[in-house]
């Protein structure tokens, strides 16, 4: 059977599928590893309505602004495909926006831990007498 064959409707699928509308999606968004340097700034897992769960999903920051890279292959011809990725438009903007607020979040809370690590280091000035038994010695 033809894909053309396979994905015929009959006009009257056709109205109905016209009407409906499409079910609310649950989308999480778990973000791995963040990378400050690079084009590449997090990966992403991604799990929707507690039934498929989407890999290695990137979040690449371009000159327009951070976008997701979806999971792809090489094809023969060099040219990357996805092998996965949202139909309809609407739904593209809300996996996208799950993401990049995800990414948002997970780097904010990654930079106020790493203030809160500076914050609780002493430095020389807060601890004199830890560096006073020190002497630098010429040689």
């Amino acid at each position: 059977m033809s894909k053309a064959q396979a994905t015929a409707k009959t006009p009257q699928e056709s109205a109905q599928a016209a009407t409906e509308q499409p079910l609310p999606m649950k989308v999480d968004v778990k973000i791995g590893s963040i990378r400050p340097e690079g084009n590449v700034k997090a990966y992403a897992s991604i799990n929707l309505n507690d039934c498929f769960a989407i890999r290695n999903v990137k979040v690449v920051d371009s000159s327009k602004g951070l976008f997701i890279a979806m999971p792809s292959y090489k094809a023969g011809n060099g040219e990357y495909k996805d092998i996965c990725f949202p139909v309809t438009k609407e739904f593209r903007e809300q996996l996208n926006n799950a993401v990049i607020d995800a990414y948002h979040q997970a780097f904010t809370q990654s930079q106020n831990q790493n203030q809160q690590k500076t914050a609780d280091k002493p430095s020389l000035e807060q601890a004199p007498e830890q560096s006073a038994g020190m002497q630098m010695v010429g040689l």
